[in-house]
C-alpha cells in the first residue's frame, strides 16, 4: 500500500518510528515531515497528507501531533477525507469498518510505540463492511459538498432528519 505520513514537532519522533515500521512490513511509505522537533504548526502537513489520500496519489494517510486532535481536523478540511482520531483499536477497526476512513490521525503523547503499530496495523488490515455504512458515508460527503452553502446544508439535514436543524438549535419544530 502507498501511504503518505506527516506530523508536527510533537509527532515527530512517532511519525519516524512509523516510517521504518512501515516500510520494513513491505508498504510504499511517503514522509510529508516534519523532520524535527523544532516547533512548527500542524495544519499544512496534516493537509497536504490529505491532498495526497484525495488525489489518488496515495491510498491512505497518516497524521500525528500531541494529541492528534488537531492534526485529524486539519486533514478533514481536504474535501474528500474522511480522517478518524484513533488512539485504540476499536475506533481504529470501527473508522474503517464503519466510516471508510482514509486518514488516520494518532496522538504522540497519547499512545506508545507498541500501541502505535497495533493501531496502525489495525486500521490498514480492515476493510469497509458497505451496506447500511455507505449511505452513511454517502450523506458526510453529501453534507461536505454543501459546505458553502448554509441554507443547503439546512435543507438537506432535515431532508434526511426532519425537523432536526431546528431542535439543535432550540427552535419549535
Amino acid at each position: 500500500m502507498r501511504i503518505s505520513i506527516g506530523s508536527d514537532h510533537a509527532g515527530v519522533d512517532l511519525k519516524a518510528h512509523l516510517v521504518d515500521f512501515l516500510g520494513a512490513a513491505g508498504h510504499e511509505v511517503l514522509d510529508a515531515g516534519t523532520d524535527s522537533d523544532a516547533s512548527v504548526d500542524y495544519p499544512a502537513y496534516c493537509a497536504a497528507v490529505a491532498r495526497a489520500v484525495a488525489s489518488g496519489a496515495v491510498d491512505r494517510g497518516i497524521v500525528m501531533g500531541g494529541s492528534g486532535q488537531g492534526e485529524q481536523l486539519a486533514a478533514n478540511c481536504v474535501r474528500g477525507v474522511r480522517a478518524a482520531l484513533c488512539n485504540d483499536l476499536y475506533t481504529a477497526r470501527m473508522s474503517r469498518a464503519h466510516n471508510d476512513a482514509n486518514v488516520l490521525s494518532i496522538g504522540a503523547r497519547v499512545v506508545g510505540t507498541g500501541l502505535a503499530e497495533e493501531i496502525v496495523t489495525t486500521w490498514l488490515a480492515t476493510g469497509f463492511e458497505g451496506d447500511r455504512h455507505q449511505r452513511r458515508v454517502d450523506q458526510l460527503t453529501e453534507i461536505a459538498s454543501l459546505a458553502g452553502d448554509p441554507a443547503a446544508q439546512d435543507e438537506l439535514i432535515d431532508r434526511l432528519a426532519p425537523g432536526v436543524t431546528a431542535r439543535a438549535r432550540g427552535l419549535p419544530t
